[in-house]
């Protein structure tokens, strides 16, 4: 199975060599959305770059939580759990590793997830729920960085 997404950056009439150019790119996935992307800019300053735009660590923090969620309300759904609604304010860190590179070294997954119906959940259940989320999350899987969830 593959996956893939188009980035897309042109220079415009910029320079380019004196290293003063936009960051600011296109992001296309095979359904047809389009964001844009740029470098944060607490890396690269505007206007090089876009803080309208979402940066890698964004991407990264969002795909993390993302994974998370589709897994947690897949596994809520089958233990017959009905999930009104859930959100996350997921947050990374990013810092020096233990190899010295700069790397997001922690991302914390906050999720707040309202139930309802018959048949809802203790709070040992959500936890259980969450656990098997992050161990079937595929991006988490993927990657050494910490991922913390701390349920609200």
């Amino acid at each position: 199975m593959s996956h893939g997404a188009r980035v897309v950056w042109e220079r415009g009439d910029e320079v380019f060599t004196d290293n003063r150019y936009s960051r600011r790119h296109r992001i296309e996935f095979d359904g047809g959305a389009v964001i844009f992307g740029s470098s944060s800019p607490t890396v690269v300053r505007a206007p090089y770059s876009d803080p309208s735009a979402i940066d890698p660590e964004e991407q990264f923090i969002a795909s993390l939580s993302s994974c998370h969620m589709l897994w947690f309300l897949s596994i809520a759904a089958k233990k017959k759990f009905r999930v009104d609604r859930y959100e996350d304010d997921a947050a990374g860190v990013m810092e020096k590793n233990a190899e010295g590179k700069v790397a997001i070294t922690t991302v914390t997954l906050r999720p707040r997830v309202a139930f309802s119906g018959d048949k809802v959940p203790t709070a040992d259940e959500i936890a259980q729920l969450h656990h098997e989320a992050h161990e079937e999350c595929f991006i988490a899987n993927s990657v050494k960085t910490e991922v913390v969830v701390e349920p609200a």
